[in-house]
């Protein structure tokens, strides 16, 4: 039998891995038809009661370090505002008589909203609290090594709320499960210039003077058609032409209906819409998330410069655990227009296409699967006693995931000198 050589072998490894392992692939229509909570982009919900097989580890190697990265929990809409103009407007449209009877049902779901929502714009709700002690206790039990008695563990987040009640929730459950484990919390502007790092030429590419704007504004206006949504909850013409604005009204229902996956209240609102009309709204938010943070082509691959702080204190981090011969975590708690663009620069599979095409955008690139509410990002590291060599596994929302441009022999695992390597290449650029 003729042998394999080391590149032969490493395809074969890839191709095994792929036929057996999940992997993101193409987004398509029929899969947001299927589950419209996806159209929700970013306020798609971390699916509770995860589990996910996990690839046996090579042997002779064990877990001692988990390099982390998570964006906040579920959490309301960002203002109050967003929930209150439009009860307000249905609640005047009702006193004047202007409702059909699905306008007058929206206003009654909406009030009761309402209930739980006044006061919570931009919030941490309940379920995003449950959804890091719930990752906590999955990467405890399925790392128990790393987290040995007396082991220290830094966890920073951003200055923002949510982002700490998030770090909260997560090193709470830890603590919960070996109340030996010292953690450290912090949240404070010294870290905000790796957490949350924007070049000044990706914020000026990014505002409404940008060169990709215009070709955007035109792609929403012919994606929003609020017509048929409008007529469905108004029977009075004469008050929507002096008191609606149907592309407003329908982009806030849209929002409204998507947020409602992360709140406690059990109504949804879907059902104002047709199944085409959310895709048309989720394809407009897709397509400018991956514009403003992903690695559109019309970017020109600048929004990865973002994430070149977070990287470097990723590899720091993870070189001193290993020149010390220490164990532990490093847990980081931040925004989805962070971890998108770090998912880019480590070259996650399928996180960082580059496509110029507006049509095609959400062929190659989608948010939901990038950073879901609670998205995280796991590098967790492996060594064998006895043995220099440290191993590297990747997972994206705790679903093993591949680095297609760093080869392997060990597929998902990888060598750290080898991705380091890579890492460092990108850093020098």
């Amino acid at each position: 039998m003729k042998r394999l050589n080391m590149k032969n072998l490493c395809f074969l490894v890839l191709f095994l891995f792929l036929s057996f392992c999940p992997v993101f692939g193409q987004t398509s229509k029929q899969e947001m038809f299927d589950t419209p909570e996806k159209t929700g982009g970013v306020y798609y919900a971390y699916p509770e009661n995860y589990r996910i097989a996990q690839t046996p580890v090579p042997k002779g190697y064990e877990p001692f370090y988990i390099s982390h990265f998570g964006r906040h929990g579920s959490r309301y809409l960002i203002n109050d505002e967003d929930y209150k103009w439009v009860l307000d407007l249905l609640a005047d449209a009702k006193k004047n008589q202007a409702l059909t009877p699905l306008g007058e049902d929206a206003y009654n779901r909406l009030a009761e909203v309402w209930i739980e929502a006044e006061g919570h714009g931009g919030d941490l709700s309940p379920l995003g609290v449950r959804q890091h002690r719930d990752i906590a206790e999955r990467m405890y039990k399925a790392y128990p090594q790393v987290f040995n008695n007396n082991v220290e563990i830094s966890a920073r987040s951003t200055v923002v709320i949510r982002c700490v009640l998030s770090m909260d929730a997560f090193c709470e459950r830890l603590k919960e499960i070996n109340p030996t484990l010292r953690i450290t919390r912090e949240a404070s502007n010294k870290y905000m210039n790796y957490l949350n790092y924007h070049t000044e030429e990706a914020m000026a590419f990014t505002s409404r003077k940008g060169p990709w704007y215009e070709e955007y504004r035109k792609f929403e206006e012919s994606h929003t058609r609020p017509d048929r949504l409008i007529s469905s909850l108004f029977s009075d013409t004469t008050y929507i032409k002096k008191k609606v604005n149907p592309a407003p009204l329908m982009w806030a229902l849209y929002w409204i209906a998507s947020d409602m996956q992360n709140m406690e209240t059990d109504l949804s609102f879907y059902d104002l819409f047709e199944k085409e009309e959310l895709f048309d709204l989720w394809e407009v938010v897709n397509y400018r998330l991956y514009v403003c943070d992903a690695t559109s082509a019309l970017n020109g691959g600048i929004m990865m410069e973002n994430s070149k702080p977070v990287l470097k204190n990723i590899l720091d981090s993870a070189n001193e655990i290993i020149s010390t011969k220490g164990k532990g975590a490093t847990l980081r708690f931040a925004h989805d227009g962070n971890i998108i663009p770090l998912a880019a620069i480590l070259h996650l599979q399928d996180c960082y296409a580059s496509i110029s095409e507006p049509s095609d955008f959400y062929k190659v690139w989608s948010n939901f699967k990038m950073a879901p509410m609670a998205g995280n990002i796991q590098i967790v590291f492996f060594q064998k006693k006895g043995s220099d060599d440290v191993l590297v596994k990747f997972l994206l929302n705790e679903k093993e995931i591949l680095i297609p441009p760093v080869n392997s022999d060990v597929l998902p695992y990888y060598h750290w000198k080898d991705v380091e390597a890579f890492y460092k290449s990108l850093l020098a650029e």
